[in-house]
């Protein structure tokens, strides 16, 4: 997912990162929404553990391996707007510090990840908000849904970018979009089971601190029926 240097010619990137920078404005600007005594001292948290997180791959098939997204897990926990900005930050930190995606691919990479990938994680959970309410176990697989949806839209992402201006090296495009999107359904599974871990584990504690469960009437049943689980 992380996209390296010259992978796209020089107008879709700049195309795309001036789409990132105009949906990071906008993400900004929402945030200040939702930052309160609550949300920024997660936010920290949440930008540290993916960022930790996407360092550490694993494998899907013989010689491929995947990493934590995020979008959907910090759009959970903190709301899109915050999330957004958690995820951005930590790809311009990989690709300035650790040369993880390339400076030309930047905003590639954040359209992908920070943007698409928290909108549509927020979204599906959204849609599933009434069944992650209802216990933890609804919440923890609503996270799953997310995670997966969000990593394969992500991917797809990636693909229509391919399409715009990259080189595909004499592959078929019908090629390059079946074996990005089929291998990332795998990784998807595994942010799935991330994402699901990670928030069920933080509302087993503090459900209170879950952005998705805000306006709960009874946000205690989750960490009530965690207990009896």
């Amino acid at each position: 997912m992380h996209m390296s240097d010259g992978l796209l010619n020089a107008g879709t990137s700049v195309l795309f990162g001036a789409v990132a920078v105009i949906g990071v404005a906008v993400a900004m600007a929402g945030s200040r929404r939702d930052l309160d005594d609550r949300t920024a001292p997660l936010a920290g948290l949440v930008a540290a553990f993916v960022f930790a997180a996407q360092m550490l791959n694993f494998p899907v098939l013989p010689g491929v391996s995947g990493h934590l997204l995020g979008g959907a897990l910090a759009a959970i926990l903190v709301g899109p707007w915050v999330g957004a900005l958690c995820v951005t930050i930590v790809l311009v930190i990989q690709s300035l510090l650790f040369a993880d995606g390339g400076l030309t691919a930047l905003g590639a990479n954040v359209t992908n990840m920070a943007l698409i990938g928290t909108v549509v994680g927020y979204v599906v959970a959204v849609a599933l908000r009434g069944l992650a309410r209802r216990s933890r176990a609804g919440l923890v697989g609503v996270a799953f849904v997310a995670a997966f949806v969000n990593t394969v839209v992500a991917s797809a992402g990636f693909v229509l970018e391919f399409a715009i201006g990259g080189d595909a090296g004499g592959v078929s495009f019908g090629g390059v979009a079946g074996t990005v999107l089929g291998v990332h359904c795998l990784i998807g599974i595994g942010e799935g089971v991330i994402t699901a871990l990670t928030v069920g584990a933080v509302a087993s504690v503090r459900p209170d601190l879950v952005y998705l469960l805000r306006g709960n009437e009874k946000p205690l049943e989750i960490r009530e029926g965690a207990r009896h689980e």
